[in-house]
């Protein structure tokens, strides 16, 4: 199924779920409103996307006069795989991670954390770069954008829910036209946001899998992004990343991974098979455990310096 399908059936059924979720919590008003915000959010979600979650993470835009190596990095790679330059951007984080967005090739951003090109060295910072590429060449990101705008879309319903149950009445007010009364707005308000993490399990893992491979392919060898996937999962554990459950899993690693929680919903595959698919170790895991071993040991000693 293409990318284009996908991306219109998510629309499709996310649309629709938030207008059950308007009709339970506040009945014909309430589906109004969330009709409403459904429609915004879906013009929102296609068009300033990209510009929202960049801002959300404060990222900067970076030049070739600034992060000159990274630039060139990214020229080559782009040429290579018949791609319009992407749009630079750093995120002043410690945590290493990465991601892209845009709607498509040709307004797409690529952004890296100020910790990922300070912990990784330049095969493994080429490697990740290259899986972002290669989700922007497999136009992997509109549909990333659009799930994490619908998730914003069902987290302020559970808002007006919870507000509304302060308040002691529904946005419908009338049980008839389907309004769910004090205790219905509570239990919505709680089961909405795991709704909006289910969300994010809508983008199928494939995905990754794919973009690992592609990735490998443009960067010209798989051990690159192996080592920086290593390092990326040891280092998620030590250094959190201040990420919003709506958009981390537009990051190359989720950085929500290391919480208990998350990990029931997580929309990744797990590190040990990711690397074991790019070094061609399919029967065990032992060698990438091995190396989570190394990055937790550099993780942690690069903890214990920033904790100083």
């Amino acid at each position: 199924m293409s990318n284009r399908i996908k991306t219109t059936l998510l629309l499709a059924v996310m649309t629709a779920f938030i207008l059950w979720i308007g009709r339970l919590i506040g009945g014909n008003q309430g589906m109004l409103i969330a009709l409403i915000l459904a429609a915004g959010m879906n013009f929102l979600s296609f068009w300033y996307s990209d510009k929202l979650v960049l801002r959300m993470y404060r990222a900067r835009e970076a030049t070739s006069q600034e992060t000159p190596e990274l630039y060139e990095m990214v020229v080559h790679l782009t040429r290579q795989a018949g791609l319009p330059m992407p749009r630079l951007y750093v995120i002043p984080q410690e945590a290493p991670n990465a991601f892209a967005t845009g709607r498509n090739p040709k307004n797409a951003a690529v952004a890296v954390t100020q910790g990922l090109l300070s912990t990784m060295n330049r095969e493994e910072i080429k490697g990740v770069v290259a899986h972002e590429l290669a989700h922007v060449k497999n136009r992997d990101i509109l549909i990333g954008s659009i799930a994490a705008t619908m998730a914003g879309a069902i987290m302020m319903l559970a808002t007006m829910a919870r507000w509304s149950a302060i308040f002691g009445a529904g946005m419908g007010g009338d049980d008839d036209e389907g309004g769910l009364g004090f205790i219905g707005l509570i239990v919505m308000s709680i089961l909405a946001p795991m709704a909006a993490m289910i969300i994010q399990m809508a983008i199928s893992r494939s995905r990754e899998y794919l973009a690992d491979e592609s990735g490998a392919a443009m960067a010209g060898r798989p051990e690159g992004l192996a080592s920086a996937l290593e390092k990326l999962g040891a280092y998620a554990g030590r250094i959190p990343l201040d990420a919003k459950p709506a958009t981390a899993h537009m990051f190359i690693v989720n950085p929500l991974s290391g919480r208990k929680l998350m990990n029931l919903f997580s929309t990744h595959p797990p590190l040990e098979d990711r690397i074991a698919r790019l070094r061609g170790n399919l029967r065990s895991g032992r060698s990438a455990r091995k190396g989570f071993d190394r990055g937790q040991s550099e993780a942690q000693n690069l903890w214990d310096r920033l904790s100083r």
